[in-house]
């Protein structure tokens, strides 16, 4: 795992978790995202809407990289996507990677979490 990534990653979970409690995890970062995205706000979500979620997230994050392009939302809110392109085939580490420096992305260019002052 590249040094500087993860170093901005950790900035950008301890920058969630002063927010929204310690023990996040991608999955958990992951699922704030497509909440975020969902702009529902707070609401029980079942089990196939906590899918879901993920799916806008990892929609979201990787339509700058030209895999995923945002279509609409349907008559609840929740936004489609539609694939431009096969995500290439990647080994765990490589998946991690490339979620992680999606999610410093997304929270940097939304300004949610200033990145600037991160030297590595």
């Amino acid at each position: 795992m590249d040094y500087d990534l993860e170093v901005k990653f950790q900035k950008v979970k301890a920058s969630l978790e002063e927010t929204f409690g310690g023990g996040l995890d991608v999955q958990s970062i992951l699922f704030l995202i497509g909440v975020n995205e969902l702009g529902i706000g707070h609401k029980d979500f079942n089990k196939k809407e906590k899918t879901e979620l993920l799916h806008v997230a990892v929609c979201t994050l990787l339509e700058p990289y030209g895999y995923y392009e945002f279509e609409g939302r349907d008559e609840e809110n929740w936004p489609h996507f539609k694939i431009l392109k096969k995500l290439p085939s990647l080994n765990d580490r490589e998946q991690q990677h490339l979620i992680k420096e999606a999610m410093i992305a997304y929270f940097s260019q939304n300004d949610y979490i200033d990145l600037q002052d991160t030297t590595a």
